[in-house]
């Protein structure tokens, strides 16, 4: 079993390094269902997973001169604070609970991910920094997020700094990574009150994730991210699905309640989507040319 933990790992590490997020999505769900681990010390674990390899990806977007250091250092800051509180605050949680939000925020996270990107609608100067105002209640809110289920690192920070910030999108996820190992590592700290770890699996996966992290870094270049933004969407929500049919009770799933708000949630989600296409297609058009003047002869 330990083999397939740690092949499963690498997957950690490719998507830190490519997406800039998506560790702990898939960390948690590897300790819990292939590790043996309960949530709560799969949460705890997965901070400490998390935090490592992005700190390794991170030196790779430094040195490629893609990271935002005082938008990041801030953000990293105040989310470390709510990373914290959220951290304290799981210990009086129960790991079902944990395992539900968790699930949801998956399925949130999957949601964000298959929806078409909208494109800033221009981009920051090169020494640009995000509002200050921004970064901290950004900040705060996916701390305390993270330190709660041990989940919605990258895949909230990245779109906050790309589209709310207008940085480009390869210096929004090298920033992230600061982001998110700052606030895993107070996350961390938040929850070892309440929580014993296996080091040597942590530290056994974290090897393992990193080298998929330096994978991901030179993959992230020859795929397309729109391509790689899909499939890993639809993988999410896979797994969301999955952690859910394992925590809810069966009545739940034979309920037609439960189909009915599937059904209109994806259907609010498909009119929301149509509504914003034809919004989006006037703009994208662009006004229409003017017509040339007309020649004079002599």
């Amino acid at each position: 079993m330990i083999t397939l933990v740690l092949a499963a790992s690498v997957v950690i590490g490719i998507s830190l390094g490519v997406l800039g997020g998506g560790g702990s999505i898939l960390t948690v769900p590897i300790l819990v269902y292939l590790a043996g681990q309960d949530s709560k010390e799969a949460i705890a674990t997965s901070l400490f997973v998390v935090g490592v390899t992005s700190l390794v990806g991170l030196v790779q977007h430094a040195r490629a001169g893609r990271v935002r250091w005082r938008t990041g250092l801030v953000f990293g800051a105040v989310s470390m604070v709510g990373a914290y509180g959220g951290g304290r605050l799981a210990e009086y949680v129960p790991g079902t609970v944990l395992l539900i939000a968790f699930a949801l925020m998956m399925l949130a996270t999957a949601a964000a991910m298959l929806r078409r990107p909208r494109k800033p609608a221009a981009q920051a100067p090169a020494g640009h920094d995000v509002p200050m105002k921004l970064i901290v209640l950004e900040g705060i809110a996916v701390g305390a997020v993270t330190g709660l289920v041990g989940a919605g690192g990258g895949f909230l920070v990245v779109p906050a700094l790309a589209l709310l910030g207008g940085l480009p999108m390869g210096v929004a996820v090298g920033t992230s990574l600061l982001v998110i190992a700052m606030k895993s590592f107070s996350g961390l700290a938040g929850h070892l009150a309440g929580v014993q770890i296996d080091w040597g699996l942590a530290l056994a996966v974290t090897g393992v994730a990193v080298v998929g992290s330096l994978v991901g870094s030179r993959l992230a270049g020859r795929i397309p991210q729109d391509t790689l933004r899909k499939a890993f969407g639809w993988f999410v929500v896979v797994m969301g699905v999955f952690v859910l049919s394992r925590q809810l009770d069966p009545a739940v799933w034979a309920s037609p309640l439960t189909w009915t708000g599937v059904g209109l949630a994806v259907t609010a989600a498909v009119v929301a989507g149509t509504v914003r296409g034809r919004r989006r297609r006037p703009g994208a058009e662009g006004p229409p040319a003017a017509s040339p003047a007309p020649r004079t002869h002599p």
